[in-house]
């Protein structure tokens, strides 16, 4: 009998960490049930893919998306489409909103909150301070979230852990990887008097190198003594990618393209307080050292840490201004152009995107083109060329740090789990967005 399906996109080229492959994919429902030469079977629609690269979806494992209490910044329901936009399927959103998600209550308010309004799927995460040790067990262990922040750096709110006896008691109490903001808070209130006004290349003179390094060396052996596994957010420091290349057993690493792509002392005489970030854009000898711990395998995940602020807050000046940009909607065509520009392989690309976020946070059922999985692609024309605008950026803040930049590759198709969600630079369907599935906290199937 003649083999149906209800998507089958042909003739692309698909590109895993193993290699790439020009082939036929079949989705019945919200899956992968073929992967093959499908000429002789049938679909209720066919997507012609010839020319084009489909990987498996992009996640970006790092966002603020404001919501609740930041939301004249971005929200949930804009901060996802600017996701579909740029070829992302998934995003896990950070617990520094207002009020925090420090409490099981608050947690659930995100889910119902992402449910109906959220294109594509989500995970959230459970904030840490020294005064919710007792519910961090319940929370991570409840579905849709992603596991555990911690802030060693400065924040908002109590979402602040400085201290090596918080840091240990937070990861006695559970049982999945944290992940942290790595920054020594003690030597930041020190280095605070060093800002000058008005100027933001003395942002990397407060948030040093030191204050990064001193504190990821802290995490580390506090992570050993406990036995417990840790995700060490993006790293910006040569000092720090040497001592987690030798920490593997218990730390897996991010980066992001802020790092990778802007560096001091230009982005700042150019950006002004639109580059301001924590922790700070550096010199380009540790974008050097980043691109190298990226290739050698040590960097496990790249992410955004989409953090939106308004343009009028943006322009204070220093130290004033806020410190965050967006990122989500630019991670693909930003990475592709590094892609062709020879910095990386497309499938390296991939496994920082997919399949390092499926093994670091433990994906039920995404981050690979394989038969079973979700029907998750980010589907991209590795030829074509754009120029990155804030017109086209959809962050409800209205800006990003790469306008002008001159693009080579781009996300042409966004399908989340069976159902295009952006084709062709078009939101096609709205709201449907599930909460991700991890192998720690499944429920039972009906």
């Amino acid at each position: 009998m003649k083999k149906t399906f209800d998507l089958i996109l042909r003739g692309g080229t698909v590109v895993t960490p193993g290699g790439q492959t020009r082939t036929d994919i079949g989705v019945r429902g919200e899956r992968i049930v073929a992967i093959g030469d499908l000429s002789g079977t049938s679909a209720g629609e066919t997507y012609d893919a010839i020319g084009l690269h489909i990987l498996p979806g992009v996640i970006d494992s790092q966002v603020h998306f404001r919501e609740p209490g930041l939301d004249w910044k971005e929200d949930l329901e804009t901060g996802a489409r600017s996701a579909a936009l740029g070829g992302v399927v998934a995003v896990f959103e950070m617990p520094n909103t207002n009020p925090s998600t420090t409490s099981p209550e608050m947690l659930a308010d995100k889910l119902a909150r992402a449910k109906g309004r959220m294109d594509i799927d989500h995970a959230f995460y459970a904030g840490a301070t020294h005064h919710n040790v007792g519910v961090l067990a319940e929370m991570e262990a409840t579905p849709g979230c992603c596991g555990v922040k911690v802030f060693m750096g400065a924040s908002t709110g109590d979402l602040l852990v400085q201290d090596d006896e918080g840091v240990e008691a937070v990861l006695r109490a559970i049982k999945r990887r944290a992940a942290f903001h790595s920054e020594d808070e003690y030597r930041l209130a020190e280095r605070r008097e060093l800002a000058v006004t008005g100027d933001w290349q003395s942002h990397i003179v407060v948030r040093d190198v030191e204050a990064a390094v001193s504190s990821t060396r802290r995490l580390l052996r506090i992570a050993r003594a406990c036995g417990k596994r840790i995700h060490v957010l993006h790293i910006s420091t040569a000092e720090e990618m040497e001592l987690l290349r030798d920490a593997k057993d218990v730390a897996s690493v991010e980066v992001l393209p802020n790092h990778l792509t802007l560096a001091a002392p230009d982005c700042y005489d150019r950006l002004k307080g639109f580059a301001q970030q924590n922790p700070p854009l550096r010199e380009q000898r540790h974008q050097d050292a980043l691109w190298r711990a990226l290739n050698a395998g040590i960097v496990d995940v790249l992410a955004t840490d989409h953090a939106p602020h308004t343009i009028e807050e943006k322009e204070r000046p220093y130290p004033a201004s806020p410190s965050g940009m967006p990122g989500v909607q630019t991670l693909v065509p930003v990475m592709l152009t590094h892609v062709n520009d020879g910095k990386l392989s497309l499938q390296r690309f991939v496994e920082l995107t997919s399949a390092g976020p499926q093994r670091v946070f433990g994906l039920a059922d995404k981050g690979r083109i394989a038969e079973g999985y979700h029907a998750d692609f980010t589907v991209v024309d590795l030829k074509r060329k754009e120029t990155i605008t804030a017109e086209w950026s959809k962050s409800k803040c209205g800006w990003t740090q790469f306008d002008g930049f001159e693009a080579t590759g781009w996300p042409v198709a966004t399908i989340v789990r069976g159902g295009f969600v952006m084709r062709d630079g078009e939101i096609v369907a709205r709201g449907g967005g599930k909460p991700v599935r991890f192998n720690e906290t499944l429920e039972p199937q009906a």
